[in-house]
Order: structure tokens, then C-alpha cells, then sequence
């Protein structure tokens, strides 16, 4: 049979998704996106532009060109339920269903579950749906909280009291987001990042990743969607212990494993995001998809034929030993627009240069007679892999700093200097 897989999304992450799908297989390629990606547009078949959220647009692209799988790339899709409307056309989905998908969309349904089945790395949490109730509550709690709305906020709506808020900023935020909150203590450590295929039963672990979320250099300025991240050549990170990588294995798996005694099995990509903490690894969140960058790092280090672990993930045959990735390093560097995230430079012209031996995924930008300009988010992203960090952090860099236009990155993404920062504040812990 001709396997036809249609990619749902049209950021970076679902560039290396495609690119991946499309690297050791003839399967064809079919792709769904709110505005035309240029690299997952030479990769596909046929495009569909359309809402991601649209269900029945969606459901009628993959109707006419008859998929066979659908990969899921964001978010909000899999809250509106595009599982759920695909498998009902008998198309198998990389993706949970919309009750499984809470997992990510609702941290109230998140924190509960793990409380309710006694599941490690929960840190202390009250939920709120009365702002007066939640302001009382941070009035009278000693010690700092982290401020989460309860639903999906694109990675951008966590606010950390004695790190960006005090306690009238704290308030004032709870007001504005109007009280549907969880508050959870200040978690203090170094993140990580664990996802893992999963079928519903089976779980297999990717390479750990680091993301940087602050747009600036040295970890400074405002929370973004997602600077660039790095990956080790032995798929570990140097300041995260063997037993607290075994520890945070053990979380996801219990977390699926009480997803499946709810009645709500789940498949796809399970993303952890974990705090390592002088305890042991605590959850920040769990996100019900890959992440964007570290896709990009991950993806990109896939030996495995990807259409394989698809359909492995569908049927529920997924093992260790139908997934590889080379044993090297990489580091991805996002490009922004100039006021990038609260006031992007927009339709801004972009060239790019000599990217040598880097990887090049296309984000949101837009391709007009070979011209590039900038849209609203992320631009584009470059990922070094090489044997080790510095190398590939080489490569990225160079592929980056050779962007001509109204843009900018981190330069300091992947470097030892800012490795051997994370090293020490671990061991001061």
C-alpha cells in the first residue's frame, strides 16, 4: 500500500517533521498549514491552506487525496479534536484525541491526574477558577509561585514570581487572566527536555534537549516560544544524573500508563518538561506533541525510517528496537524578527547566506518570487549536527550570523561557556 501521511502545521517543527517522513521513505507527503511554509511546500505532494483548527476543511484535504496517517504538529489542533474528526475516516493519527490531548491543554486535568494515581514529580499546586480566591490564596502563601492559566497560552503564559512578577504583578496577572489559574510552587533547578513516542502501551525515549526560552543572550529579556535548544553526543545532558533521567522515564510512564486506566489510551508524542531539582526531576508540564525547536534537534538525528515508526505508533506495535538516532550533537538557533516577541519587525526582507553544513528549517516566513520576508513569529532555524557540542554550535552559528536583515538570534545557544553556567548551578544545588 502507498503510504500517505499528511503533515497538520506549517512552522519549524513540522518542516523537520516532514523532512524527517520524507528522508528514508517514498512515502508521499501531504500538508495542511495556516500560510504557506516554503521547505514543507518542496517537500509535499499537494498543500492545503487552511485553519489547522478547521476539522472539516482538514477531513476533506485528507478525503480527496486519500492519507493513510496524519502527523499532528501544534497544539491547538488536538484541543479542537482533529484526532478524533480523522479517525472517524479511518485515517490512523500521531497524535492523542482530544481528551487524551488535555494532558497539555488543561494543567488542572494534568496535576490532578498525577495526584489522583500518586505520581512522582508533582510539585504542590492549588487550582483556582475565582480570581479572589487565587489572590487571597498568593496574599497569604509564603514563598514564591509560578502563575499558569489553565489552558493553552503558546508556551508564552507562565508567569514566575521573584523572576518576572512580584507579588502586586502576580495579582495583577491572575486579574487579567481571570482566575481560571493554577498556582504552583517555584520550582528551582536546571530544565529539561524528554519526549518519547508513544502507542498507547510502549514508550520510547528521544535524546534529551534543552530549550531557551528568554529572547536574549545570557537568558535575559521576555519568555518566548522557543530561542534554540542543543542535544549531547550521547543523548544525555552533563547536568542531569542517570537516576534522575531514569526517574523522569518512569514519570511518563506512569503517566500513560494512568491515561490508559482512565479510558483515555495515549498516542503520539509525549513531551515532558522537567525541572532538575536538588529532589530529583519535578514536572513543569507535559505537552501533548513535539516541541518547536527541539523537533528540529531531535528529528534531525532520526536514523530510523520515520513512516515505520508511524505506523508503529498507529497500530500499537511500537518497541526500542524499530527507533535509532546518530550518536551526535546538535544545536538549533531560531531567527527572529527585530522586536521579536512583543513587537515583530513584520514584512521585513531576509537573504540568506552561506548556510555550509547546517540544516535549514523554514518557520513563519513568507516566500514571494524567492524573496524572503518576515511574518509575526519565529522566522526560520538552523541546527549544526556534528560529533560534538562545539562543532555543531560552530556550524549553527555560522549559518545563522550569515542571515542578512531585520532579524537576530542567540549566539550564545550551545556554547560551553553557557553549558559548564547550567554544570555549576546544578552542583551549587
Amino acid at each position: 500500500m502507498d503510504m500517505k501521511i499528511l503533515v497538520v502545521g506549517g512552522g519549524g517543527r513540522e518542516h523537520a517533521i516532514a523532512a524527517a517522513l520524507s528522508r528514508n521513505s517514498e512515502a508521499g507527503i501531504y500538508s495542511v498549514m495556516a500560510k504557506k511554509n516554503p521547505g514543507i511546500a518542496r517537500i509535499a505532494r499537494e498543500c492545503c491552506i487552511a485553519r489547522e483548527t478547521d476539522l472539516e476543511k482538514v477531513a476533506a484535504f485528507a478525503k480527496k487525496t486519500g492519507v493513510t496517517h496524519a502527523v499532528i504538529g501544534p497544539e491547538s489542533p488536538l484541543e479542537a479534536g482533529i484526532v478524533d474528526r480523522l479517525e472517524k475516516d479511518g485515517i490512523a493519527c500521531v497524535g492523542p484525541t482530544r481528551a487524551a490531548a488535555r494532558i497539555e491543554t488543561d494543567k488542572a486535568f494534568c496535576r490532578n491526574l498525577m495526584a489522583e494515581h500518586h505520581i512522582s514529580g508533582n510539585p504542590e499546586y492549588r487550582v483556582f477558577h475565582d480570581a479572589d480566591e487565587a489572590i487571597a490564596f498568593v496574599k497569604n502563601h509564603d514563598g514564591d509561585l509560578a502563575i499558569k492559566p489553565i489552558g493553552l497560552t503558546g508556551g508564552k503564559g507562565v508567569r514566575i514570581m521573584g523572576e518576572q512578577v512580584d507579588t502586586a504583578g502576580a495579582i495583577d496577572y491572575i486579574r487579567e487572566i481571570k482566575g481560571d489559574v493554577v498556582l504552583e510552587e517555584r520550582l528551582k533547578g536546571e530544565e529539561f527536555t524528554l519526549q518519547a513516542f508513544v502507542d498507547g502501551t510502549h514508550i520510547v525515549p528521544m535524546p534529551l534537549v534543552q530549550d531557551h526560552k528568554r529572547a536574549f543572550d545570557g537568558d535575559t529579556g521576555p519568555n518566548t516560544g522557543g530561542m534554540g535548544a542543543y542535544s549531547m553526543p550521547d543523548h544525555r545532558l552533563p547536568f542531569v544524573a542517570k537516576n534522575d533521567l531514569t526517574a523522569a522515564l518512569s514519570i511518563m510512564i506512569s503517566v500513560v500508563a494512568a491515561m490508559a486506566k482512565e479510558g483515555t489510551p495515549y498516542k503520539g508524542i509525549l513531551y515532558g518538561q522537567f525541572m532538575d531539582t536538588k529532589e530529583g526531576p519535578k514536572v513543569i508540564e507535559f505537552n501533548a506533541r513535539f516541541g518547536d525547536p527541539e523537533a528540529m534537534n531531535v528529528l534531525s538525528l532520526l536514523a530510523s525510517d520515520f513512516p515505520g515508526i508511524v505506523t508503529a505508533i498507529t497500530d500499537g506495535t511500537l518497541s526500542a528496537s524499530k527507533v535509532a538516532f546518530e550518536p551526535a550533537a546538535t544545536v538549533c538557533k531560531y531567527l527572529v524578527p527585530e522586536g521579536y516577541p512583543s513587537s515583530p519587525q513584520v514584512n521585513r526582507p531576509i537573504s540568506l547566506g552561506n548556510a555550509g553544513k547546517a540544516l535549514l528549517y523554514y518557520a513563519n516566513v513568507e516566500e514571494s518570487g524567492g524573496a524572503l520576508r518576515t511574518l509575526t513569529s519565529r522566522t526560520l532555524a538552523f541546527v549544526g549536527k556534528a560529533a560534538t557540542l562545539e562543532e555543531a554550535e560552530k556550524i549553527a552559528e555560522q549559518a545563522a550570523s550569515s542571515v542578512q536583515g531585520s532579524v537576530f538570534h542567540r549566539r550564545d545557544i550551545g556554547t560551553r561557556a553557557l553549558l559548564e553556567r547550567r554544570i555549576a548551578h546544578m552542583k551549587e544545588l
